[in-house]
């Protein structure tokens, strides 16, 4: 028979692996499927806002657990989302090389980040401002050096010149940090307060917890596929 610090260890696993399943699924359900639909409204700042809203999930992971090694799981999930546009569309994985990147590069931020901040961040409200908003920044920043070698497309070659790091970072650095700033303390704030509900829907509704939890990442997965097959990613 187990100990019950030993079970309380696997059910602190179990809530954190499928914690990790959900949220990057949601995240590459955002980075797919939410994006075209910016794209088709026309809604300026698509790539800021969808990095507020990766950012927001990872919240949601750290007022959850106020642990970061889930984050770089959660972002190889989403990763991992964006690239079933291979096996769909018989593509190249170069063809969402880059986006790859910036949700790696956001993740590695946010958790580095994080991790200096340390008890700050889960004890301060303005440090939960500061903390999205600098990594964000820093990602922007890698991301404008990386995908410039990875995969450049024309628009990141326009910022190919002395001073075009500045550049970036304004047109798009800023608005990934304003977005995040804005999202991830809301996402903090749900990730404690699911922190002690989501445990206990596991001991007493098993069923309707795992239920949940696959019926999210189906869903999520459904809707990336289709949009895949359409076109639109």
């Amino acid at each position: 028979m187990q100990p019950d610090n030993a079970v309380a260890r696997d059910d602190s696993r179990t809530d954190t692996l499928i914690m990790v399943l959900v949220l990057g699924a949601a995240w590459g359900f955002s980075e797919v499927v939410f994006s075209e639909a910016i794209r088709g409204w026309g809604v300026p700042y698509r790539a800021g806002i969808l990095t507020g809203i990766g950012m927001g999930l990872m919240g949601m992971a750290l007022g959850f657990g106020r642990k970061v090694l889930p984050l770089i799981g959660i972002a190889l999930v989403a990763m991992g989302a964006k690239q079933l546009v291979v096996p769909v569309l018989q593509c190249s994985v170069l063809c969402k090389a880059n986006s790859c990147a910036a949700v790696f590069l956001q993740s590695a931020a946010l958790g580095g980040a994080a991790a200096l901040a340390g008890r700050y961040l889960h004890g301060s409200r303005p440090a939960r401002l500061a903390v999205p908003f600098a990594a964000a920044l820093a990602a922007a920043g890698a991301f404008h050096f990386i995908g410039m070698r990875l995969s450049p497309c024309p628009y990141l070659l326009s910022f190919s010149h002395p001073g075009g790091l500045l550049g970036f970072l304004g047109a798009e650095g800023l608005p990934w940090a304003a977005f995040s700033a804005l999202l991830f303390p809301a996402g903090y704030r749900l990730g404690e307060t699911l922190k002690d509900k989501i445990p206990a829907l596991r001991k007493t509704r098993p069923a309707a917890y795992y239920l949940a939890a696959a019926g999210c990442m189906a869903g999520c997965y459904a809707a990336i596929v289709t949009v895949i097959i359409r076109g639109g990613a």
